[in-house]
């Protein structure tokens, strides 16, 4: 699946992994195809391999300041790590037989920052050598420096300390001396590991000037191959080789030498030292350039993305790190955006890429939405003006592309906005807010308001051009405080509502014998049903299709002594609520897997029993349900589906269960919550069983390519729109963004046996979506594996 708008790469992450430069790749292979004696042998091949290992463990030194120590070279610095650490805690163990004190409790200290390669390793050695020690995490400022006095107050009774020269987050680097200085005054016996990963080739290094006992170094970090690295040891540092064997690096490091992987080192290595034959166009560039294109990507994003903040301070940060957050955008939505617009930055260190937020921006202090919202560009000093020049204008076009979306205001190449009509499902983690538009008659409702979601639903009204007409809560949240109250003030100062927002001026109509509230948006009604029990004021609204504009005769009847002019508006529905109901917003009251919990102060099982079973009689078993929170990304559900998988659901339902025998098994069901202090607070127990994936179909591009062409298949591409509208392919044959899914399967009900193949950008998205659709009856879905990255 070829894109119809190709971009090409512009790449940003060179603090997880950069690309191997053509002169250190053509150095690996002449080494591979001319140079491929074993070091070890005695014969001509071998002492040549031999002099290629040494003049590069000569260079090695001369580049990290050391001319005394040993450099061993490993397979890169997670194996550095471990050589340092097993080799002190080996010595510490056995000074603990002779010199060190026997009723004392010693520890192992760690930068709070550190990659979690270090305190990890520190934690399993300690176990595995049965050091016993107590691990403490070092604090560090919100600049992200180490806590000195805690330092010296710990040291003393410390037998390793561990920190990092530069942080691969934040770019933040440590005063290495001044560090040195406060170490060995509370400890000179201490053995100090000091990461130094991101600090080749991105600040001066003099370790022989330092009391640092090891440092490892990585080379994939600065454009060599994976795979080879190296770890300096002081003179005089204790040492245990961790892989014995054929005694190769003088029995330091056994293992046939990575022989390709040290010339292409030695090239780098070269480059840093300026040797001249080894330069060209990829000469690296000195700290002025490299901060003056940091300035540059900055004032870009500034200028693209004014609700921009930066994570960290550069006068303390090395000038190849930029880390921020855009206020009202999660990390993943502009990780999303970004990989669109086919910039490659990180939400983090690309090691915990599954983390969602930052360890290192919660050790210093920032908000949580800054640690939750947080992205790392980073780059090497190889970068060139013309790819800084470059990724400014595709950043430029990035932030366009949200303008196309009305996530942000503002003018930009992307000026035909994405109109917005229908339903929306907006989300700040498992919370909700829904949004529902009539492009025609230009009004909206909002439901559940989230206040994260604040300024992007007050950016929606605007760009859209959107008549408020209600903003309404479905209960009063327990967990979050509702966002309502800015909203109404802003855009419906004047209404008058009652205290979840529901609008004093409305009109009723009476289905089924019972009168109801509801207020128009455009051509659509939505009516409130009272449905306690979660809690006590806890509504549902239904969005139904237009009642009958006739008089209700019943209602005239219940009052006989208004006139005309004074009787409510009503009107008498003329079908059942479950043909003309699109959506219900049951609020907490059913949700994806499970049911409200009843026991808060203001819940009532016994209210919510018949509160399900008047919401079944009133929507019936196929309207979509739009939940308050969905804990397992199924997006929305329905009386039907959900009692598929809930038996105390489908009994209440039924008619099997009694009021009393569900009062009691709602009871066990809530007992599964646990509301622990400073954690989430779950508006349902969702049981094991809750998530349950279903298979789904799924294509690879191959097998895609031949579907489209036997028009077998539909494609429907479910990015967001500023996705879509910076590169998609031409074989989609339209744009579902997963936050208007709900809208698209409401509307193909009646379509659930076509064949559909959801495609996004690595294929994660599209895989939830199908599963959550598949489980909603459209039995022919189906996605593409792994995405456009592997089409």
């Amino acid at each position: 699946m070829k894109s119809a708008t190709e971009l090409s790469q512009i790449y940003l992450d060179a603090n997880a992994t950069t690309p191997v430069l053509p002169q250190a790749a053509t150095a690996a292979l002449t080494t591979m195809e001319t140079l491929f004696g074993n070091p070890s042998s005695s014969h001509i091949s071998g002492l040549k391999a031999k002099n290629l290992m040494e003049q590069t463990r000569v260079k090695a030194k001369q580049v990290i300041g050391a001319d005394t120590g040993t450099v061993i070279f490993t397979s890169g610095a997670t194996e550095g790590i471990q050589t340092a650490i097993i080799s002190a805690l080996v010595a510490a163990k056995a000074a603990a037989k002779t010199s060190l004190k026997q009723d004392q409790t010693y520890s192992l200290l760690y930068g709070a920052t550190e990659h979690k390669a270090v305190p990890e390793s520190l934690k399993h050695w300690n176990a595995i050598l049965e050091i016993n020690a107590e691990i403490k995490a070092i604090p560090v400022d919100h600049m992200g420096k180490l806590d000195q006095d805690f330092i010296a107050k710990e040291a003393p009774n410390a037998l390793m300390i561990c920190t990092m020269a530069v942080n691969n987050e934040t770019g933040v680097y440590q005063d290495l001396t001044q560090l040195d200085r406060i170490i060995r005054q509370a400890n000179p016996d201490i053995y100090w590991l000091v990461d130094c990963v991101q600090a080749l080739g991105k600040t001066a290094l003099n370790l022989a000037n330092t009391s640092i006992d090891y440092a490892p170094f990585s080379g994939h970090k600065l454009y060599a191959p994976k795979g080879i690295g190296f770890v300096y040891i002081r003179e005089g540092a204790p040492f245990t080789p961790i892989i014995a064997g054929g005694g190769q690096e003088s029995g330091l490091r056994s293992g046939t030498e990575n022989l390709p992987g040290m010339a292409a080192i030695s090239v780098i290595f070269d480059m840093l030292l300026n040797n001249s034959q080894s330069m060209g166009t990829n000469q690296f560039a000195d700290v002025d350039t490299l901060r003056a294109y940091q300035q540059q990507l900055i004032d870009t994003l500034e200028s693209a993305f004014p609700a921009v903040v930066f994570n960290h301070s550069f006068s303390n940060s090395v000038p190849t790190t930029i880390n921020f957050a855009i206020a009202g955008f999660s990390s993943k939505e502009i990780m999303d955006l970004f990989d669109a617009a086919n910039i490659r930055v990180s939400s983090g260190s690309a090691c915990s890429s599954k983390v969602t937020r930052s360890f290192v921006l919660d050790a210093m202090g920032l908000p949580k939405w800054q640690s939750e919202s947080a992205i790392r560009m980073s780059f090497g000093p190889a970068m060139t003006q013309t790819q800084v020049d470059e990724a400014c204008i595709r950043i430029q076009s990035a932030a366009n592309a949200l303008t196309h979306s009305c996530m942000i205001l503002d003018s930009g190449e992307i000026s035909d906005k994405q109109p917005l009509n229908g339903l929306v499902q907006l989300r700040s983690g498992p919370s909700c807010s829904w949004i529902y538009a009539d492009q025609q008659s230009k009004q909206a409702i909002i439901i559940d308001p989230l206040p994260e979601l604040n300024e992007r639903l007050d950016t929606l009204l605007q760009c859209q051009q959107l008549e408020l007409v209600a903003v309404i809560d479905t209960h009063g949240h327990a967990d979050h405080v509702s966002s309502r109250q800015y909203l109404a003030d802003k855009h419906l100062p004047d209404q008058l509502s009652d205290h979840l927002g529901w609008p004093q001026n409305c009109s009723n109509v009476t289905q089924a014998g019972e009168l109801f509230e509801y207020i128009t948006i455009g051509n659509q009604a939505l009516l409130k049903v009272a449905t306690p029990g979660h809690t006590a004021d806890s509504i549902s609204l239904l969005l139904c299709d237009p009642f009958s504009n006739e008089l209700s005769n019943e209602l005239s009847n219940e009052l006989p002594n208004k006139s005309t002019d004074e009787l409510p508006k009503a009107v008498l529905s003329s079908k059942p609520l479950s043909q003309q109901c699109r959506f219900a917003f049951a609020g907490d009251t059913i949700l994806m897997g499970s049911l409200g919990r009843t026991n808060f102060d203001s819940s009532c099982a016994k209210a919510m029993f018949t509160s399900l079973k008047r919401l079944h009689q009133l929507i019936g078993d196929n309207t979509l349900i739009c939940a308050s929170h969905d804990y397992n990304n199924e997006f929305t559900t329905s009386l039907a589906a959900e009692s598929s998988r809930n038996a105390l659901l489908a009994n209440t339902l039924n008619g099997q269960l009694s009021q009393s025998q569900f009062e009691s098994l709602k009871a066990q069901l809530d007992s599964q919550l646990c509301d622990e202090s400073g954690s989430e607070i779950l508006c349902g127990a969702l049981p094991a069983n809750a998530a349950a994936k279903v298979n789904i179909t799924e294509y690879n591009t191959e097998s895609l390519s031949s579907a489209l062409s036997a028009q077998q298949v539909s494609v429907i591409d479910i990015r967001e729109p500023h996705e879509y509208a910076l590169q998609h392919t031409s074989s989609s044959t339209e744009n579902v963004p997963l936050t208007r899914l709900v809208q698209f399967i409401q509307q193909h009900q009646h379509q659930k046996h076509k064949p559909w193949v959801l495609v996004c950008r690595s294929g994660s998205r599209s895989m939830v979506a199908a599963q959550a659709m598949q489980r909603l009856g459209f039995d022919n879905i189906a996605h593409l594996k792994g995405g456009y990255a592997l089409s």
